[in-house]
C-alpha cells in the first residue's frame, strides 16, 4: 500500500479519534510561515534568557579551565546541538507533525504517550524555573521605581517578588492563548533587542572598569587546562551545554513543522547555535570580567549586574528585554511542547490550549519552590538530571527514522490503532523501544545521581541518547 505523506492524503474517516485532533494534525506546506529568522530567534531567546546567561557565565568560573578552552567547549557544544536538531527537525519539516505524533513511529501509537509525558514533565519543570527567572527581571524594575518593600519573605520570595512572579505567569498565558503566530512575533523582536541591551551593558561595564578590564579577562583566561582533568572538564562543559538545550533537541519538530523548508531550518540552526552561542558567550565573559573589577566579585546573574550598575534607564530597559527573552523561550521550549504532549494523551478531550493551561498551573508550584528548594540541587546537576531522563528517546527517534524507516512514514498509520497497522506493534506499544529506553535511561541518569559515576558528570544526556539509539537498533534488527 502506498505510504501517505501529506496532509491531503489523510483519510479523516478512517483515523482513530483518540489519536487525532486539529492541533496534532499535519501542517500543510502552504500554511507554514516560519523561516531561518524564526528558528534563529528560538535559539537566541534560549541562550539569552536569564537562566541561559547565568549558566554560560558560570562555566568560565566553575571548572577552573583556561578561558579559551571554555569558549571552545561552548562552541563545540553549539555545533553538536546544531547537528542533533538538524536530524530531529527534518522529519517534521517534511511531514508537518509535532513530536508526540512523530514518536509514534518508534514507540507505537499508544507507547508514544510515555516519551510525551516524560517530555511534558521536563517542560513543565523548565517552565516553572524560567518563569521564576523572568520574574526576577520584573522584580528589579518594580524595585527601581517603588523600592523593595518591607523585606518579609515567604518561600524565599519577597512581596514584590511574588507580585512579579504572578505578573509573568499571567502574561505568558495571555501570549500563549493568542496562538503560535503571536508567539513568533514576540520572539522576532525579543531576540534582537536583547542583543542590543547586552552590548550596551557590556559597553557600560567596560567603560566603568577602564584599563583594568583586560587584565581581569586575562585572569579568567589564565587557568591551566593541560592536565587530564582539564580534558575531562572540557568535555563536561560540552555535555552540560548540550544538556541545557536537550529539552528543545528532542521535540524540535514541534517548531520545524511550521518551517517552510529544510534549508531554512538548517540556516536558522547555523546562525542560532554555534555562531550565536559563541558571540553571546563572549559578551557574557567580558561582562563577568568587568564585574570582577567593579565589584570585587564575578557576578553571573545579569539582574544583579544591572542592579549594581545603578542606572535607572539601563535598569528599566534591561529588565524589560531580559523579561521578554526569558518569556519567549519559555513559551516556545517549555509551554508549547507540554501542551502538545498533554493533548496527545486524550486528543478528543484535551486541546492544545487546555494542555497549556494544565502546564501553567503545575509549573506555578515549581517556580514558587525554585528558590527555597529546587535550586539547592545546583544548576548543572539540575540540567543534567532532567536531560538524562529523556535522552534515550533522541537516539531511538533518530535511529528509527533514518535507519529503520529509511526516512519514510505512513501518515495514515500514525493516526490508526487498527491491529496490524504499521505502528500498532503490540497493543499500540513497541516493547523493544521500551527496553532500549529503560536500560539507557537508567544508565544515563545514574551518571548524574550515583557518586561512583561522578567522573561522567556532564555526559548523561549524550550517553543516554547514544545508548538508547544503539540498543534500539540492535533490538529492531533482531525483529527484522
Amino acid at each position: 500500500m502506498r505510504e501517505r505523506e501529506t496532509t491531503s492524503d489523510l483519510d479523516i474517516r478512517s483515523i482513530d479519534p483518540t489519536l487525532y485532533n486539529d492541533d496534532l494534525a499535519p501542517v500543510k506546506p502552504e500554511a507554514r510561515s516560519w523561516g531561518a529568522f524564526e528558528i534563529f530567534n528560538v535559539w537566541s531567546n534560549d541562550i539569552q534568557s536569564l537562566f541561559g546567561y547565568t549558566l554560560a557565565a558560570s562555566l568560565f568560573l566553575t571548572y577552573g579551565l583556561n578561558g579559551w578552552a571554555v569558549m571552545a567547549a561552548i562552541i563545540l557544544a553549539g555545533v553538536v546541538v546544531m547537528f542533533l536538531v538538524n536530524l530531529t527537525g527534518k522529519p517534521s519539516v517534511k511531514y508537518g507533525i509535532p513530536f508526540p505524533v512523530m514518536v509514534r513511529a518508534s514507540l507505537g501509537v499508544r507507547g508514544a504517550n510515555l516519551p510525551a509525558m516524560l517530555r511534558a514533565i521536563v517542560g513543565i519543570f523548565w517552565y516553572g524555573v524560567q518563569t521564576y527567572f523572568a520574574s526576577t527581571a520584573v522584580t528589579l524594575m518594580i524595585t527601581a521605581f517603588f523600592g523593595a518593600g518591607s523585606g518579609s519573605t515567604f518561600l524565599g520570595l519577597s512581596g514584590v517578588a511574588w507580585v512579579s512572579f504572578l505578573i509573568v505567569w499571567l502574561f505568558q498565558i495571555a501570549i500563549f492563548w493568542q496562538g503560535i503566530e503571536r508567539i513568533k512575533h514576540f520572539l522576532n523582536w525579543a531576540g534582537p533587542l536583547v542583543y542590543v541591551v547586552m552590548l550596551v551593558l557590556m559597553g557600560v561595564v567596560w567603560y566603568q572598569a577602564g584599563d583594568a578590564l583586560l587584565p581581569a579577562v586575562g585572569t579568567i583566561f589564565s587557568g591551566s587546562g593541560e592536565s587530564g582533568g582539564g580534558v575531562a572538564a572540557f568535555f563536561a562543559i560540552v555535555g552540560t551545554m548540550v544538556a541545557y538545550f536537550a529539552a528543545v533537541v528532542i521535540n524540535f519538530g514541534d517548531f520545524t513543522r511550521f518551517v517552510k523548508s529544510e534549508r531554512q531550518m538548517k540556516l536558522g540552526n547555523l546562525l542560532g547555535l554555534p555562531l550565536n552561542v559563541a558571540f553571546f558567550s563572549f559578551i557574557a565573559l567580558i561582562i563577568t570580567a568587568g564585574t570582577l573589577v567593579l565589584f570585587g566579585e564575578a557576578l553571573t546573574n545579569p539582574a544583579d549586574i544591572v542592579e549594581r550598575v545603578d542606572s535607572l534607564p539601563l535598569t528599566i530597559v534591561a529588565a524589560l528585554t531580559f523579561f521578554a527573552a526569558t518569556v519567549g523561550i519559555n513559551l516556545v521550549a517549555n509551554f508549547i511542547p507540554p501542551a502538545y504532549d498533554l493533548a496527545n494523551l486524550f486528543p478528543s478531550r484535551i486541546s492544545f490550549k487546555l494542555g497549556g493551561l494544565i502546564t501553567a498551573v503545575i509549573a506555578f508550584f515549581v517556580g514558587a519552590f525554585w528558590l527555597s528548594f529546587i535550586s539547592q540541587i545546583g544548576i548543572a546537576g539540575f540540567v543534567n538530571a532532567l536531560g538524562a531522563i529523556v535522552a534515550p528517546f533522541y537516539g531511538i527517534i533518530v535511529v528509527d527514522y533514518y535507519l529503520i524507516k529509511r526516512q519514510r512514514l505512513d501518515m495514515q498509520a500514525l493516526f490508526s490503532s487498527r491491529p496490524g497497522s504499521a505502528y500498532y506493534y503490540t497493543n499500540g506499544w513497541n516493547p523493544r523501544a521500551l527496553i532500549a529506553f529503560g536500560v539507557a535511561a537508567l544508565f544515563s541518569l545514574s551518571t548524574v545521581l550515583v557518586p561512583a559515576l561522578s567522573s561522567l558528570d556532564g555526559y548523561g544526556w549524550l550517553i543516554g541518547a547514544g545508548l538508547g539509539g544503539l540498543l534500539y537498533f540492535g533490538l529492531m534488527r533482531q525483529r527484522a
